[in-house]
């Protein structure tokens, strides 16, 4: 699954026709606006999503791994500095 985010909601909806996704309202971390949180699109992953994300002025959420979103483990011992 991908998370495509747009600030418009015709972009938003435009995509999830064209791609067969689902339209919520996303939320940023801290944000107490609801006029600032943009629209997400929940996707399948496929060969144009990129491409078609990119000419609705949208972007895809990044920052996980290619395991099926599960994030990298963390480490068993601290790091030392000196």
């Amino acid at each position: 699954m991908l998370t495509a985010y747009f600030w418009e909601q015709d972009d938003a909806e435009a995509v999830a026709e064209q791609l067969g996704g689902e339209v919520r309202r996303g939320r940023f971390h801290g944000e107490d606006d609801d006029e600032d949180h943009p629209w997400v699109v929940v996707l399948t992953a496929g060969d144009e999503v990129e491409r078609v994300v990119a000419e609705h002025d949208g972007w895809l959420e990044t920052g996980t791994n290619k395991a099926g979103g599960v994030p990298a483990p963390l480490p068993q011992e601290p790091k030392r500095f000196k």
